[in-house]
């Protein structure tokens, strides 16, 4: 076995899965001390991301404010690590794998939430129950069929095999649509405890004027600010469960795909 410092395991290229194998790669991570692949700043904020979910959980009964400072400085860290991974070009295998399952942890954390909603809704309960089984399946299936065909990351994705999908995982939009996703289902928790009418919290001046007695909607008037969010972000949680609906047929074809190249190389080497 070598005993090389890890960066000198591979020479002239950036080692791959295909250049190192199981026991090297265990014999590297005990023995160097070149760097500490853990402590990674995008890797310490994957660790945040979980505790503060965690958190923001164990509040969620009783404290409102609590749960939804949590649960949104959870949400927007997941804009932060691959940043911090580009900025001090701390990119790494690992770190990577660690930002998927944080991500299905994220699904976990949602699903809480839904699982929450549909109790505190229960007419709606059946609704929350499937988002929760499309937002799964469309994931893993997604996450799978990524992998098995070679790509490095679940986020990369090729134009044709999706336009959509390949916009949609772009960092801004993907921030955007995720973002404005958990704002909606935050934003639904938050009705059942905020009962304050944004009017009140207006100045008098404006919400007696005349322009704001006569143009302004009455509903608008009496709707409290977790009923406004709420309205807001409908669109854009509409907009990602379609993207989640798209994404599972994709992975969908892409496995079958694979299956059919299989079956048809297995049959033409038993011919």
């Amino acid at each position: 076995m070598s005993t090389k410092p890890a960066h000198q395991v591979v020479k002239g290229r950036r080692a791959t899965l295909s250049d190192v194998d199981a026991s090297q790669a265990h014999y590297i991570a005990t023995k160097t001390t070149d760097e500490n692949v853990y402590l990674f700043v995008p890797n310490l904020i994957g660790y945040a991301r979980v505790i503060l979910a965690a958190l923001a959980l164990y509040y969620m009964p009783f404290h409102p404010r609590y749960c939804t400072l949590l649960y949104g400085a959870s949400t927007l860290l997941d804009a932060a690590d691959g940043y911090a991974a580009r900025t001090l070009k701390q990119a790494s295998q690992f770190g990577a794998v660690l930002d998927m399952i944080v991500d299905r942890q994220d699904l976990c954390t949602t699903s809480c939430l839904l699982c929450y909603l549909a109790s505190a809704y229960p007419n709606y309960a059946l609704l929350f129950q499937a988002l929760i089984s499309l937002d799964f399946s469309s994931h893993y299936m997604h996450m799978v069929s990524t992998l098995t065909t070679g790509s490095r990351h679940h986020k990369e994705i090729k134009e044709d095999v999706s336009r959509i999908l390949r916009w949609y995982y772009k960092k801004p939009v993907l921030f955007t649509m995720c973002a404005g996703n958990e704002l909606f289902f935050v934003a639904l928790y938050l009705v059942k405890w905020d009962k304050t009418p944004l009017y009140t919290l207006l100045p008098y001046s404006l919400t007696t004027s005349p322009f704001f007695i006569e143009y302004v909607p009455r509903w608008m008037v009496h709707a409290t600010f977790a009923q406004t969010l709420a309205t807001v972000t409908l669109p854009i949680c509409v907009g990602k469960n379609i993207v989640n609906v798209v994404q599972a047929w994709k992975a969908s074809k892409v496995l079958v795909g694979v299956d059919l190249r299989e079956r048809a190389l297995a049959q033409s080497k038993s011919s």
